[in-house]
């Protein structure tokens, strides 16, 4: 068993924070590069409180059947779009409520097509196969062309204007052989404005210009406003939906998954004391805490995991999960559910 000394009552952490990885493409190269291999098993010597608290703080990322969906959907529309001449090139829409795990679809996504290109052709240098950028919370055609340029390493300043931002990352997309372009959160553009109109132009300009296949995400994307109007329709017109629900919990099949991806995540698990099966034995229990949807869980099951560490248990039980506070959507909708099942 691996030797770790508990934490004091009144011990912080005082880690440094991880930048993101999409902010800029030297951050996102670097974090495609970095491998993943399987770590030590739990009993392994060389872990220590620090490093199991890190672990499972970062914890692994775990592929959902929506996941898979959307993989196998982006090969498919990567091979429409290969010899497209045209400026109508297809694209996707992942939506879904908050926390179903769209951002986390996005930057598998990414990943998996950037290292299979890195495969395909090997040695070359400059490049940049994905691209990403989120909506700003005050958005202008200006300001979205100002994210996509940081992103790319193009310097911009205010007095630049939006015409000449657009076209350097757009020259630039082009040179450094851009195939895929991420845009997160665009629910947040309200075709009804002139900001939102103007802004959602910016991104059909950006279609046209860049011979790239664009991966848009936002909660309830079908049902927001950026898919209204004659805007809307184009816009419509070339992409697929796809969603990415919780996973649920009712059905044989249903309960299969969920169990599943339960055991891949306790398979995941480096707590020298943990008694295996135990997140299955609770799979009712631990859907009813979050709801299926996947930023709950994540919570749910790192927090659990880091209080085993804290608390010198090493073991994750019904007790420890239920002493998880989550947050407020999985909360309320558990407390729902509850009043609504039957007395016995």
């Amino acid at each position: 068993m691996a030797a770790v000394t508990a934490a004091a009552d009144d011990d912080f952490p005082d880690d440094e924070v991880t930048p993101g990885v999409v902010t800029n493409c030297v951050l996102w190269q670097a974090e495609v590069s970095r491998p993943r291999v399987a770590a030590p098993s739990g009993d392994d010597p060389s872990w220590n409180r620090r490093t199991l608290l890190d672990y499972h703080s970062e914890f692994v990322t775990l592929k959902t059947p929506a996941m898979e969906q959307a993989l196998a959907q982006l090969k498919f529309t990567l091979l429409v779009n290969n010899r497209q001449r045209g400026t109508a090139r297809r694209g996707l829409i992942v939506s879904g409520p908050p926390g179903a795990g769209k951002s986390t679809t996005l930057a598998e996504l990414g990943r998996s097509f950037e290292r299979s290109e890195r495969r395909r052709q090997p040695g070359v240098e400059g490049w940049m196969p994905v691209a990403f950028a989120s909506i700003p919370p005050l958005y202008t055609p200006k300001s979205l062309a100002q994210v996509l340029a940081r992103f790319a390493g193009i310097p911009v300043h205010d007095r630049m204007t939006e015409n000449t931002i657009t076209n350097a990352v757009c020259h630039v997309l082009c040179e450094r052989r851009t195939r895929l372009v991420f845009f997160d959160d665009v629910h947040l553009l309200n075709t009804r404005t002139r900001p939102g109109a103007d802004t959602s132009d910016q991104v059909k300009t950006l279609m046209e210009r860049v011979p790239a296949t664009f991966v848009l995400a936002g909660v309830d994307v079908e049902n927001s406003p950026l898919l209204t109007g004659p805007r809307g329709a184009q816009l419509a017109a070339r992409c697929k939906i796809l969603r990415t629900p919780p996973l649920l919990n009712g059905t044989p099949e249903q309960k299969k998954v969920w169990r599943t991806l339960l055991g891949d995540m306790e398979g995941a698990l480096r707590l020298p004391r943990h008694r295996p099966g135990t997140l299955v034995r609770n799979a009712d229990y631990i859907h009813l805490l979050t709801g299926g949807v996947m930023a709950s869980l994540s919570l749910l099951i790192r927090e659990a995991a880091i209080r085993s560490i804290v608390d010198g248990s090493y073991a994750i039980t019904k007790k420890l999960l239920s002493q998880v506070v989550l947050d407020v959507q999985a909360t309320n909708a558990a407390r729902a559910t509850r009043r609504r099942r039957p007395a016995r």
